[in-house]
């Protein structure tokens, strides 16, 4: 197998079983450690919520795309001036839940004092039926986001769900099933595990905003690399689309029809951040205070964010004020190739050394020796 470009409880084990799942051209896997394209894992820790013929996404739909907004709001809040920015700050106090996302344990990594104040934060959404936040079901949208210790570049990593780790007390399985057996603290650990680093926040996200936030936005521009049919029929050709917010919800959801499945998914969620990122950062948006209201409205209504207990949003926010688009990288957490395994189905296999690379990146706040390829997003 070639190298792919880089770019609770007792009865979530009935949930992990083997699968029999077809790839994405309805082919069976009998073969899967050389399959060319791929699709997503066992029963239980499946999207099996989704149905792309229906006119109006489930809300459960919108929670696993909620956590890619978080970038935007922290840099849209850090960029607001005077007493607007107050009156903002206001409602992210007032709008933001502070919760128990980090695990407690005793034995958590020490963060490597050489990084200075760079920070390891863990972006995740839900693929839960149920809209509360703390429903410890799947994690279908799992990045890290390394903020550099000078706050001047970040980094952005795609931890696929089907990437098959060991789990602290449960073996070994897809990573999005830490989160079925021990929500976000397991996950965490997991994580930690896998890198060897300290994640030092966390936020998690149930979206019921984000077709309205794109539609604020005015729109995104986004790269198409592989054409699709979308819900509603309508035919995506390969190439720059500007898509409205339900047609951008189409498309960080789609899965089934691409090459890679969740790792194509994965960079096309990636690619929504850059264009949501991009289109906030523009001075139309930025000096506009009612669109600035309206975005914290989209991003922090209705019991729609929760933070880990010491995050502070605003000064981080704040922090990172002198960030430009350029220095925001994104990466696809390395793997070698497909494979298949008799509880969890079809997994990714870690790339180990290359792994072992990322977590030092991670670990020394340095980046200029990981080797691993940036998603080449549009």
């Amino acid at each position: 197998m070639s190298e792919p470009n880089q770019s609770s409880a007792d009865d979530a084990t009935n949930r992990l079983a083997p699968d029999s799942e077809h790839s994405p051209t309805g082919r069976p896997e009998d073969d899967a450690a050389s399959q060319t394209s791929k699709t997503d894992g066992a029963p239980g820790v499946d999207d099996d919520f989704e149905d792309d013929d229906q006119e109006e996404p489930k809300k459960a739909g919108c929670l696993k795309v909620g956590c890619l907004t978080i970038l935007s709001m922290l840099l849209v809040t850090a960029l607001a001036v005077g007493g607007f920015a107050a009156y903002l700050n206001w409602k992210l106090d007032h709008n933001i839940k502070k919760t128990g996302l980090l695990p407690t344990e005793a034995g958590q990594p020490t963060r490597n004092a050489a990084a200075g104040d760079a920070l390891n934060i863990l972006l995740l959404g839900s693929d839960s039926r149920s809209r509360s936040l703390q429903d410890a079901s799947r994690s279908d949208v799992i990045q890290l986001v390394h903020v550099s210790n000078d706050r001047k570049s970040v980094q952005v990593i795609h931890f696929p769900r089907d990437l098959y780790v060991s789990i602290p007390g449960r073996g070994k399985n897809k990573i999005n099933a830490a989160y079925a057996y021990g929500g976000p603290q397991l996950l965490i650990r997991t994580l930690q595990d896998l890198l060897g680093i300290k994640i030092d926040h966390a936020a998690q996200i149930g979206f019921d905003g984000f077709a309205k936030l794109t539609d604020t936005v005015g729109g995104v521009d986004l790269y198409v690399p592989q054409a699709y049919t979308d819900g509603s029929k309508k035919r995506w050709e390969v190439g720059m689309q500007h898509m409205n917010g339900k047609q951008a919800l189409g498309f960080v959801r789609e899965r089934y029809q691409l090459r890679e499945g969740d790792i194509d998914r994965g960079r096309n969620q990636q690619a929504w951040i850059k264009a949501i990122m991009a289109k906030t950062l523009k001075a139309g948006t930025l000096l506009n205070p009612i669109k600035l209201n309206s975005i914290v409205d989209d991003l922090t209504s209705n019991d729609n964010l929760a933070v880990d207990k010491d995050m502070n949003v605003q000064s981080l926010g704040w922090s990172m004020r002198n960030l430009r688009m350029g220095n925001v990288r994104f990466y696809t957490a390395p793997f070698s190739g497909y494979g298949n395994d008799p509880v969890a189905g079809s997994i990714d296999i870690v790339d180990e050394p290359k792994m072992k690379l990322l977590g030092q990146a991670l670990y020394n706040d340095d980046f200029s020796k990981y080797t691993g390829s940036s998603n080449p997003l549009r």
